[in-house]
This record gives C-alpha cells, structure tokens and sequence, in this order.
C-alpha cells in the first residue's frame, strides 16, 4: 500500500477492521505466541486511540509496525522487570517475604516507576533508584556512583521533577 488509504481507514476503527489480523500475525511471528501476539495488537490499537490525533497516514502497515515495535519493547521490558524482581524476591528468607497480594502492589508500582522514569539518563534513575528504594543518603550515593555530591543533588532533583510533572 503506497498510496493514501481511504479516509475510512485513517481512522483507528478502519485501520483496526483492515489491519488486525495482519498486524496479530506479524506479532505472532515475533513473539511465537498468538495469545501475546493478540493482546499486544490491542495494546497496539489502544494506544492509537489514546493518541491525541493521527496525522494522515500513507504506509498503514509501517505506521502500525513502528507503534507494535514500541509496544512489545514495553513488553520486554516488563518481562525483564518481573524478572528481576522475582529473582530478588527469591533472595529473601522466606519470613520476610511479601504476599502475594503485596506482590502485586510492588510489582505494579515499579512498573509505574519504571515508566514515569523512562527517558532519564541511567546514572540519574539509578540516582533516584538508590535515595528512594535503598534509602542511601546524598554522600553514599555520590560513593556508590563515583560521581560529586553536587551531581547527585542535580541527578535527584532531575528525577524529582520528572516525577512532580508526570503527576
């Protein structure tokens, strides 16, 4: 498809209607599972229609390609933070474990974090990350990074900010 679609299909409904099930197999095709592959298509489709307003679209399929693409890094990503946070979980003696339901809430929260931080340099989130997860003050920080005092105040008032403004 070179050309300009119809007008029908520049919606997210038309683009949804002609290219759902293509877009459910190119992700199939990524992830070997059709189960993901289409809950990653909604996902795709929702964040469409989240989108405040699409610009006309001449390459559907490229365009729906490169939002998939972002989502199932998200996916990945999430994966890989579930899977950090189970092997620590695995670390802990089991008296101090949290419950299941606690689980939950703390995984939902750091993806929440994990998202709000994105886009942050890595020093600065790990900044962040070592002041408000493991309670390091300015100084160990500063050690901890190998970086100045001063830059931690710049890194944790950087991340604060981000933080202050997602709200």
């Amino acid at each position: 498809m070179t050309a300009v679609t119809s007008p029908a299909s520049q919606s997210v409904e038309g683009l949804y209607l002609v290219h759902r099930r293509w877009l459910t197999e190119w992700l199939r095709s990524r992830l070997g599972c059709p189960d993901n592959a289409a809950d990653l298509a909604q996902d795709t489709f929702m964040r469409l229609l989240s989108a405040r307003e699409i610009a006309p679209i001449r390459e559907p399929r490229a365009f729906l390609t490169t939002v998939a693409k972002r989502v199932l890094f998200n996916h990945y990503r999430r994966q890989d933070l579930e899977r950090a946070y189970l092997e620590a979980l695995s670390q802990m003696p089991e008296p101090l474990a949290p419950s299941e339901e606690h689980r939950a809430i703390i995984l939902q929260t750091l993806l929440e974090l994990d998202a709000l931080l994105d886009g942050l340099p890595v020093l600065v989130k790990r900044a962040f990350l070592l002041a408000q997860v493991d309670g390091l003050g300015y100084q160990d920080i500063a050690d901890e990074l190998g970086i100045s005092l001063a830059t931690v105040k710049r890194y944790l008032h950087k991340a604060a900010m981000r933080c202050y403004f997602a709200l």
